[in-house]
């Protein structure tokens, strides 16, 4: 039987986090998080010397090597209650992690078209699982050095990408407004209030991860494919899907090469500003 020190910290006397399996060694500092797990094993192919799959209910991890550098990718699962429990267990076995969500997302902005990317500057926080951290006015704010570093990988691959607020919803249908035959939601005009709000997408987990990173001092941001659009009432067909998919993962993998970039220009000072180059 696994035997835990307390319940405060749940883990084995290994270090085996209780929820993500994982223990010291296991995870690279630099980490992608997606929700599907399908999409976890499709990202670990781009890496070399991948080791195998630590699989803990509906999370799967693999670390491996992404042009040399020591890489992470964790599906979590749907939801920010499932970003909470895979960011504090992440946090107790990797010091100072830098985290990237790669996810699926829909359009609320006129222009934003099926397959582009969205890039994360912050998040609206419908959710409440950042609640208990934090009162309902603290900011779910991307790290500055993340976003620019998905905005560059993003220009360089020439990806059609857009850059703006995200809104994350505790759920699929009801919460993102959805009208589902039986089930209407109670606020229909959700979409449209955000819209006018100049928000730009709607997804289920960002705010959580932001709010966790900039509790705790760890870097984190978050590109999003589009795989519906509010407006037109459209989804995503299969094609256009795996290649928006294929350019997120794509996206967040070069910027945590940027931001190696930007890490080793900065010499003595905390943050990487313009004059420091790439």
């Amino acid at each position: 039987m696994k035997k835990f020190k307390s319940a405060e910290i749940v883990a084995t006397k290994e270090g085996k986090q209780y929820h993500i399996g994982c223990g010291p060694g296991d995870v690279a500092p630099n980490i992608l998080l997606c929700g599907d797990p399908a999409r976890a094993h499709r990202v670990a192919r781009y890496f070399s010397e991948a080791g195998e799959p630590i699989t803990a209910r509906e999370y799967v991890t693999v670390t491996g090597k992404y042009h040399g550098m020591p890489m992470t990718v964790m599906a979590t699962g749907i939801g920010t209650d499932n970003t909470e429990i895979a960011f504090i267990e992440l946090s107790q076995i990797v010091k100072n992690p830098t985290i990237i969500r790669i996810g699926s997302s829909g359009a609320l902005k006129k222009g934003i078209e099926l397959g582009e990317l969205v890039i994360s500057t912050g998040a609206v926080r419908l959710e409440n699982t950042s609640t208990a951290f934090v009162v309902e006015g603290y900011p779910a704010v991307a790290n500055h050095e993340v976003v620019l570093a998905l905005l560059e990988a993003a220009r360089r691959n020439r990806f059609p990408h857009h850059v703006g607020l995200t809104a994350t919803a505790p759920g699929f249908y009801g919460a993102q407004a959805r009208k589902v035959p039986g089930f209407p939601p109670r606020d229909p005009e959700l979409p449209a209030k955000l819209d006018a709000m100049n928000v730009s997408n709607f997804e289920m987990e960002a705010s959580c991860l932001f709010t966790l990173a900039s509790l705790s001092g760890a870097r984190a941001g978050a590109v999003c494919a589009i795989y519906a659009n509010r407006h037109k009432n459209e989804f995503i067909d299969g094609e256009t899907m795996d290649a928006a998919e294929k350019r997120c993962i794509e996206t967040g993998l070069a910027a945590f090469e940027v931001l190696a970039m930007m890490d080793a220009a900065k010499e003595d000072s905390k943050w990487w500003t313009p004059s420091m180059g790439l």
